[in-house]
């Protein structure tokens, strides 16, 4: 019989995840002692590590836990579509590789010209493969860690004063 301290330990989770994992579900309710304290036994063991594969291999909990509660079903299903999912997200942060890269290359030259604009600054995301999408979290983000910078890139790409107010109230 292990705690959940012990069980938490056993696979190198934090007590407070493991207690979480049990609130949605991935974990049964575990038996009680005699001091009303949680027990686990082997199978409690056995499932917790085959939720942390599934966790180490980037699948989402509601995944896992379709997997786990259903024996029966089949986790091919899931892992493939996790597989494309991932796949994706590989190729937007290729995508934000391309951007930096040129955007490395071209520092000097961004410095020394008044010639950049949104125009060209969205040809070139657009040429590096940022969708629209990923173009607005590019903003959020760096909205979000770097606010004055943000601004001042915006006024960099000669941007109206309104149009920004616009673009940054968005986020």
């Amino acid at each position: 019989m292990l705690t959940v301290s012990q069980l938490a330990k056993s696979c190198g989770l934090s007590r407070s995840t493991l207690l979480y994992y049990e609130s949605v579900g991935l974990l049964k309710q575990p038996g009680r002692s005699a001091g009303n304290y949680r027990v686990y036994g082997q199978r409690d063991l056995e499932r917790l590590r085959q939720i942390c594969v599934y966790r180490d291999a980037g699948l989402k909990l509601d995944d896992i836990q379709k997997i786990v509660n259903r024996p029966e079903s089949d986790a091919s299903s899931v892992l493939n579509r996790r597989l494309v999912e991932l796949s994706s997200e590989i190729e937007t942060l290729r995508g934000h590789q391309r951007a930096i890269l040129m955007l490395i290359k071209n520092k000097n030259s961004f410095r020394r010209t008044r010639d950049m604009n949104k125009e060209k600054w969205v040809s070139i995301m657009k040429a590096s493969g940022f969708s629209e999408a990923d173009m607005n979290r590019w903003h959020v983000e760096f909205e979000r860690s770097a606010p004055e910078e943000h601004q001042k890139f915006l006024e960099y790409l000669h941007i109206p004063l309104e149009e920004i107010r616009s673009i940054r109230g968005s986020l």
